[in-house]
């Protein structure tokens, strides 16, 4: 449904600037970088070693912008944003989806600069006389619709209507900060660039301060996490939310599947990646969001967030799948849930099989042992945690049932559920105690798990639900 991708030609331009993540490793002197998501190893010719200069590259003729784009593509780096040139042709338009919601519209037409184009779609609103009085007021445009069409087609319908280069999606539960757009503006000096977003963070208010809005503000759904990332099906961050984004308007003419009332976003994203654009997250600017906070509406949410899965599974089967497992990970976890006295030894063995392979493909980079041993222990921490989300997540009906009849199974799901909570409340930056956060994540993976069985059911279909073996080495670029 979208366009066609961008243009054989795009190239980075000249004094386009990128570093390395802070997680991508430089080894061999240079020769070698390490890191991405998924992680893979870049071995680099010997006349692109001087492009990079301490962890960043600025292109400087054609050589640079190849391995600049190389290293974007792979999450290796991301560009340096603020060195960026805003795009020649800036004008862009907001485009405000809106349903019942006066005091929230007010407060972000108010957040929007002064002058702005904005189209305001009011989809099918009760109190549309309020919502049309208030948009006039702000000297935006309104359109009103007389069926409620959803969120989704009710910004397509915005997204015909305007004429500038940008439009910027916004929810009307979001307030703007000044730099958002702006900031994400600078991100289309990429050719390849279809989408920029900001990070969705919690909007403080009165309701905010229990203990459903302070988990809410660590723990939002919408919160990508506070790491730059090129947005890519399969990686750390797999896609990005539309209540707030920056879109280039030729990339996406035909918009969202309006017949999608839950996951659109989603669906727009893997469509737009599908289409060879890249999506740019960035968490230095944020929008800030007014979460549901209480406990029968956000519980209701969180399964509302969950009913997407079918949906997206019948559109993207590539995609959609609760866990990625490798096979050597997928028998380290086997063997362990098998809570055997023969599960340690072979998952150890397991584990040394592995790492003995990936010291293979390390070979010609210094000490690949120890090299091999540090991915290994990645690759099982990731399998183990995937595999903690399968059982309080995604599974948890079956887990319920399984733990009635098996007291393997009650150990694994304890040991999942207590391990995941500590992790993540070690991580997290929460105003919260332990014991509610506990609470708090708990309900939410039993709410959202609850509608993703749901859809499974209604669907007749376990696409949702059925994780994946990625067999494919991850190798090696040069």
């Amino acid at each position: 449904m979208t366009a066609t991708g961008p243009p054989p030609s795009a190239t980075l331009p000249l004094g386009f600037e990128v570093a390395l993540d802070r997680e991508t490793r430089i080894l061999d002197g240079g020769g070698t970088l390490l890191g991405g998501s998924p992680i893979r190893l870049l071995r680099l010719a010997e006349r692109a070693r001087p492009l990079l200069v301490g962890r960043t590259l600025k292109v400087r003729d054609r050589s640079g912008a190849v391995l600049a784009d190389r290293l974007l593509e792979a999450g290796m780096a991301h560009p340096v944003v603020r060195s960026l040139p805003t795009p020649s042709d800036a004008r862009y338009t907001f485009v405000v989806p809106v349903r019942d919601r006066p005091r929230g519209l007010a407060r972000l037409l108010k957040s929007i600069e002064a002058g702005s184009p904005v189209i305001v779609v009011d989809d099918a609103s009760c109190g549309r006389a309020e919502i049309e009085e208030l948009t006039t007021r702000h000297g935006a445009r309104f359109v009103g619709l007389d069926t409620n069409v959803g969120p989704a087609e009710a910004r397509n319908v915005g997204l015909r209507l305007a004429t500038t280069p940008y439009v910027v999606f916004v929810d009307s539960d979001v307030v703007l900060a000044p730099e958002t757009v702006p900031t994400l503006l600078r991100h289309f000096a990429d050719p390849r660039v279809a989408l920029a977003v900001p990070r969705i963070t919690g909007l403080a208010t009165s309701a905010s301060a229990g203990w459903i809005g302070r988990y809410e503000q660590a723990r939002s759904s919408l919160d990508l996490g506070s790491r730059p990332a090129r947005v890519q099906p399969g990686t750390l961050v797999s896609w990005a939310s539309t209540a707030c984004a920056v879109a280039r308007t030729d990339a996406l003419r035909e918009g969202f599947d309006g017949r999608m009332r839950v996951g659109e976003d989603v669906d727009l994203t893997w469509r737009v990646v599908k289409d060879g654009w890249r999506i740019r997250y960035e968490p230095t600017v944020s929008a800030a969001h007014e979460h549901r906070v209480r406990l029968g509406d956000w519980a209701r949410r969180k399964a509302v967030y969950g009913t997407g899965a079918h949906p997206l599974a019948q559109r993207h089967p590539e995609f959609i799948a609760p866990a990625v497992f490798a096979p050597w990970s997928a028998a380290f976890v086997l063997a362990l849930l098998a809570q055997r006295r023969w599960s340690v030894p072979v998952a150890g063995a397991v584990y040394g099989v592995a790492a003995v392979r990936i010291a293979g493909r390390l070979r010609g980079t210094r000490h690949p042992a120890r090299l091999a041993l540090s991915l290994t222990s990645m690759g099982a921490f990731s399998a183990l945690t995937q595999t903690s989300a399968l059982l309080t997540r995604h599974w948890w009906p079956a887990t319920v049932v399984g733990a009635s009849a098996s007291r393997r199974v009650r150990r694994a799901a304890f040991a999942a559920a207590v391990s995941d909570v500590l992790l993540e409340y070690r991580r997290a930056d929460v105003d919260l105690d332990p014991v509610r956060y506990g609470f708090a994540r708990r309900l939410d993976d039993l709410a959202y798990g609850a509608g993703v069985w749901w859809s499974a059911a209604k669907g007749r279909s376990t696409a949702a639900l059925r994780p994946r073996l990625n067999g494919r080495s991850r190798g090696e670029g040069r």
